[in-house]
């Protein structure tokens, strides 16, 4: 079994998706951080209305939710694991890919690979 050391020289040595993240409208900002020997994002900003979408979904607080879980190494700059969607209460496939340092595509599908979105989220550090 590989120590946390090899797993965190792992996570690193693709690039790294690490740091502050704003959705493409503003509304969200993501803090995306190792967790487990994996990539997380936690919210910790919002804006009231993404609040108040968040809280008509069944997420009472936003700030603090964990939006992506268990995002572990799919290439190059890519990584797969499972995203959040707060508004709709629903926990889809996702990827994410580093565009460059500061752009992140976000790709999340349900129904398979049949209904799927993209976003390109911008570095907010």
């Amino acid at each position: 079994m590989p120590t946390p050391v090899l797993l965190l020289a792992a996570l690193f040595a693709e690039g790294s998706p690490e740091g502050r993240w704003t959705h493409p409208n503003g509304s969200v900002t993501v803090l995306i951080s190792e967790c487990g020997g994996a990539w997380c994002g936690t919210v910790v900003a919002a804006t009231d209305k993404a609040k108040a979408d968040a809280a008509k979904g069944g997420t009472k607080d936003l700030i603090g939710t964990q939006l992506m879980s268990g995002f572990t190494a799919a290439g190059e700059g890519k990584w797969k694991g499972r995203l959040f969607v707060p508004d709709i209460n629903k926990r889809p496939r996702a990827e994410l890919r580093l565009l460059d340092a500061n752009r992140l595509l976000v790709r999340g599908c349900m129904a398979g690979k049949v209904l799927c979105r993209s976003q390109t989220w911008t570095r907010a550090d």
